[in-house]
């Protein structure tokens, strides 16, 4: 009903008042902030009457609607939320409690403004610089490796308290604020993903001179996945070229979200001094030693008053598309005062539809304050995110389907009500396994026993604490919407702990797969230390996978990039004393079928006594095409059954033992009992096997529908493994008449360099098989986006070097896999055939 709410504006506008645009009613300077209007007064305060009247009918007639056809989802998942009320206690709580992390592409500079963050809230004494000369390093990267290269690699929490300025009443209220610092680095990009899983806000940090870059987009598909409302926050300021205006453009043409500046910076000299509020119409300045003193103004500098006034104006713009208020108020040419524009710029904000652009430099302490100010007036409290979980008795009793609305129950953050936590990260410390928590519902307190959702296994919490970077603070309890730590419960990440007197468990973060691979193996003796920390890293991070090669006998580990491999096999040496050496990366090739095939396959073994017999036929046929992609159409790979045609005819699709693979369906079509149904799990179970190696380049088989139509067994020699054998048989057997080809990982590449080697560095992507995608020059830098094999890109940070005096960087994040070319093919196929007599040697 709220989209109907919204598009009556629009509808208004242009119908009765179809020559009356928000441009001319904005476009009158002064006297300061009173519009013009081509439309009398009357006029438009009748139309917004009449609106308001239309609107009160139409939400009148859903709640109606809504009251009539009450349904058992509804009541299913309000049932929790009435049970357990929000107390006066909880509710001072968590309104002045807030959840965020710091997100952005890399080197934007998200640690160095958690470090101004830590260093104004009174967190830390002194502040220290990521590349600083002092080589203390930044109070969130406190990893050896994170200090001397310069980068994030793993997220770190801390908490701290704010007084923030309210901007309706221009009061100070003290906030308790959790944070989270994540990597920008794409091969990190899990850590980004499990610190969103469990947060209620966001701040996106992006640079004032590249603006919207490669892993910005990736944060912003992550936030959209777990509904993470932001601001943005435009750092950088006093770099030559900054221009927020173009970064501001970007965000809404790039990551499709309304966004408008919230404050507009106050430039002398080329040197950022502040910025001016335009909710609040102050300017703003950092004095003092490191900005620590701020001091606002009520004269807004002459220089930037113009500016200021036209910004407001764009605010108020971009906020009457998404907010009914502002846009009633625009109508009736009245002027929102500044507590209705923060109520409106909030409503906005938590909904999702808004970001509102923050701007200033963290390495020169300017106007971080602000920000926080922003933190506290704009983002979600734990009390306001909806968070739901999944009740696993209905599901097991096949009262409600995983996923629906049936099985979902609403969390309510009561600390009276049952305990309900996400482990969302794991750390090997000296004292045993940390377990970072998220507690959405009930209070946890240490002494106390939890289960484990997932196993039923009860445990006990010896020691509770709050995180601060790498240190510690013990605590007794803590209550729903806050983050801790545990020490000494066994886990997985993305377990859900309850106080057992629930069902409830919670859907864990998204886990991207692996696109490259690497042989390691020990310098010297292989010792404990080897295995002891592929199992700690593999348990701390879901991207890191080890496995044997079945044929090599090599360890084999698999990350998201070179960069992801290279930090762990560093990190063993320094933390296991085990030195390593590695191969060539192996890239994540794949292997498809392109068009249908038929097999009729019998499986038969006779040598002595009970034998083995087997007969399938069927088909099996590509999901979807391989040049372009999966759709959604195709995307059927899920559970459930679902009958079709007439007669009876029932498809069941099958889910893999385990869980299920998106790219490999399994369908059993047989009718008449000519195979029993207790050899159907072993006929799948043979499908996913034959799936793990293709016959062309030994890797795993993908996009692949197997239809099993009929069979045949004897009542003596058949039994599962002869229908297991006999299914793989059939897929051997056909597989070459499906016409199946080797796909690769192709990549996403960002280069930004400067303007003077634009065409070497085009040119060097062009020799690596590159499609140039998109290419921008702005003043003396430029930024090329281009798709190119992951295959083609080892050893491609030393050519850029070269190409561009050490001067170009770039970015890489999966796309997609797509078919190889011929000749490569070829040269795989072959090097696949002369391995195989090695191997059976």
């Amino acid at each position: 009903m709220q989209t109907v709410g919204r598009t009556l504006p629009r509808l208004t506008r242009s119908g009765s008042l179809a020559s009356l645009t928000l441009r001319s009613r904005l476009a009158r300077p002064a006297p300061l902030f009173r519009f013009s209007t081509l439309s009398s007064r009357s006029q438009n305060a009748a139309l917004a009457s009449e609106l308001r009247d239309l609107r009160t009918q139409v939400r009148a007639a859903s709640t109606a609607a809504a009251l009539k056809t009450n349904t058992a989802p509804d009541a299913a998942a309000s049932e929790n939320a009435s049970a357990y009320q929000l107390t006066e206690t909880d509710v001072k709580r968590l309104k002045f409690q807030r959840n965020i992390g710091v997100s952005a592409h890399i080197d934007s500079g998200k640690t160095t403004l958690t470090e101004r963050v830590l260093y104004y809230t009174g967190r830390i004494n002194d502040i220290h610089e990521v590349r600083g000369k002092d080589s203390v390093g930044a109070k969130m990267d406190s990893m050896d490796l994170e200090r001397e290269k310069g980068i994030t690699i793993q997220s770190a929490a801390t908490f701290c308290d704010w007084e923030a300025t309210s901007p309706t009443t221009g009061e100070r209220n003290k906030y308790a604020v959790n944070i989270i610092d994540t990597p920008g680095h794409v091969d990190f990009t899990i850590e980004v993903e499990r610190a969103l899983r469990v947060l209620d806000g966001a701040i996106l940090v992006l640079c004032a001179v590249a603006g919207v870059q490669s892993q910005t987009t990736t944060v912003d598909r992550q936030m959209r996945r777990y509904g993470v409302p932001r601001i943005s926050f435009i750092n950088k300021m006093d770099r030559p070229g900054a221009n927020p205006w173009r970064v501001i453009n970007q965000i809404r043409q790039k990551l499709k979200i309304a966004a408008a500046a919230v404050q507009v910076p106050i430039v002398e000299n080329d040197e950022l001094k502040g910025v001016v509020d335009l909710v609040r119409w102050k300017a703003i300045y950092n004095e003092g030693h490191k900005g620590i003193d701020i001091v606002e103004s009520d004269d807004i500098p002459a220089s930037t008053l113009a500016l200021a006034q036209r910004k407001r104006t764009e605010l108020l713009e971009q906020l009457a598309e998404v907010d009914d208020a502002i846009g009633d108020a625009l109508l009736c040419d009245e002027v929102p005062s500044p507590p209705e524009l923060a109520a409106a710029i909030r409503r906005a904000t938590v909904s999702l539809r808004f970001s509102p652009v923050f701007m200033g430099s963290a390495i020169k302490n300017t106007a971080v304050q602000p920000l926080l100010d922003g933190v506290c007036a704009y983002l979600a409290s734990p009390a306001e995110a909806r968070v739901v979980a999944t009740d696993t008795a209905a599901v097991e009793s096949g009262a409600a389907e995983e996923g629906t609305p049936e099985a979902e129950v609403e969390l309510v953050p009561a600390a009276q009500a049952p305990l309900v936590g996400l482990a969302f990260k794991l750390e090997e410390g000296r004292f045993g396994q940390l377990t970072y928590m998220r507690v959405y519902q009930g209070t946890l307190r240490k002494g106390g026993h939890i289960y484990n959702a997932k196993s039923g296994k009860k445990v006990k919490v010896p020691r509770l604490v709050r995180m601060h970077s790498n240190e510690m603070e013990d605590i007794e309890s803590i209550g729903p919407g806050e983050i801790c730590a545990i020490f000494g419960v066994e886990c997985s990440s993305g377990d859900t702990f309850t106080d057992g007197s629930t069902s409830l468990s919670m859907t864990p973060m998204f886990v991207p797969d692996p696109v490259i691979s690497l042989a390691v193996k020990p310098a010297g003796k292989e010792t404990p230390n080897f295995s002891r920390a592929l199992n700690r890293f593999q348990k701390e991070d879901p991207t890191f996978r080890v496995h044997l090669d079945p044929e090599s006998k090599e360890t084999i580990i698999s990350g998201m990039g070179e960069l992801h491999l290279e930090i762990y096999v560093e990190r063993m040496r320094r933390e296991y004393n085990v030195e390593c050496t590695t191969g060539k990366p192996r890239v994540a090739f794949r292997e498809t079928i392109t068009q249908r095939a038929e097999f009729a396959f019998t499986h038969k073994k006779q040598t002595g006594g009970q034998g083995q017999f087997a007969r399938i036929s069927g088909y099996i046929e590509p999901l979807y095409d391989p040049n372009e992609g999966p759709s959604s159409s195709s995307g059927s790979g899920g559970g459930g059954g679902e009958a079709e045609g007439d007669g009876g005819d029932k498809r069941k699709m099958a889910k893999k033992p385990g869980g299920g693979r998106k790219d490999a369906v399994f369908e059993n079509d047989v009718m008449g009992g000519t195979v029993p149904s207790n050899f159907i799990p072993a006929i799948e179970k043979g499908f996913y096997e034959a799936l793990e190696k293709g016959t062309l380049s030994g890797n795993p088989i993908t996009n692949a529908r197997f239809v099993l139509q009929d069979g045949a067994y004897h009542a003596v020699d058949s039994s599962e493994l002869a229908f297991r054998l006999c299914t793989i048989g059939a897929i051997r057997e056909v597989y070459a008449k499906t016409r199946p080809a080797v796909l690769e990982p192709i990549m996403s590449v960002e280069v930004v360099a400067p303007a003077e080697f634009q065409a070497a560095v085009i040119g060097g992507l062009n020799s690596r098989r590159g499609t140039i995608v998109d290419s921008e020059v702005r003043d003396e830098e430029f930024t090329c986006t281009a798709e190119v094999a992951l295959n083609e890109m080892f050893g491609y940070s030393g050519q850029l070097r070269g190409q561009t005096q050490g001067k170009g960087e770039f970015s890489m994040e999966y796309r997609d896999h797509r078919p190889v070319l011929p000749p490569l093919q070829r040269e795989m196929e072959e090097a696949y055939k002369r391995s195989m007599p090695q191997a059976k040697k």
